[in-house]
């Protein structure tokens, strides 16, 4: 289980939920988990947990905090049109800083390489952590990441997507492949937001758990390759 903490960050403090592998246990590595329009909620602070569990410590920063605290939104409309505002009002730059102090605070730690894994609008911003912060990252339908694609990658790079996501059409996921073909590319059965176990109308069990394999491996692989010079 994990434990809200403090962040510092250059708008201020940010709120974040940390988890820890269990027992005192070595870490495996340190990630960050990028939130969902929707904030950090109980499903996001579940894959943080879940990340724990398996090894690694996770940090999932309130990234909205700069303009509103402590948002939790549904999956209705309404959360919809909300996390798309905040979206607006944050902008890239104040989510990327939020996102370097978190990998900084990781590395001051003692952790010298620190991945991200982001979903959503976080799976967007998980694509410019790396491309823009060096950082490797696992991308789960980050529909709004093809404006950014021509941006060279500086680590590794996973990307999931949902074969029947209509956000992120089949043209679109080829357009990945082209643009980053050093990165990995996996298509899952299910649609957009796959991974939300929390939410019956996009949870699709069997994607959920591929990608989640796909993941860890390919962390476990990453992270333990020495960092560039």
């Amino acid at each position: 289980m994990g434990r809200d903490i403090s962040l510092a960050t250059p708008y201020g403090p940010v709120h974040a939920w940390r988890a820890d592998p269990p027992h005192g246990a070595a870490p495996r590595g340190a990630l960050l988990v990028i939130q969902e329009i929707f904030g950090v909620n109980a499903h996001i602070r579940s894959v943080a947990d879940g990340y724990a569990a398996a090894g690694y410590v996770a940090l999932a920063p309130a990234v909205f905090d700069p303009v509103a605290r402590n948002v939790e939104l549904g999956y209705d409309a309404e959360g919809v049109s909300r996390g798309r505002a905040l979206v607006a009002s944050l902008g890239i730059e104040r989510a990327l800083g939020v996102l370097r102090a978190g990998r900084d605070l990781l590395q001051a730690q003692g952790h010298r390489r620190v991945g991200a894994v982001g979903f959503c609008w976080g799976g967007t911003l998980a694509f410019l952590a790396n491309a823009r912060l060096g950082m490797l990252a696992a991308s789960y339908y980050g529909a709004q990441t093809l404006p950014f694609l021509e941006e060279p990658l500086q680590a590794p790079m996973l990307f999931h997507f949902g074969a029947d996501d209509p956000s992120i059409p089949p043209e679109a996921i080829e357009r990945h492949r082209t643009l980053q073909p050093d990165a990995e590319v996996h298509v899952h059965p299910g649609g957009h937001g796959f991974n939300r176990d929390i939410d019956p109308n996009h949870y699709h069990a069997q994607s959920a758990t591929s990608a989640r394999r796909a993941t860890l491996a390919f962390l476990d692989a990453a992270l333990r390759r020495e960092p560039a010079p």
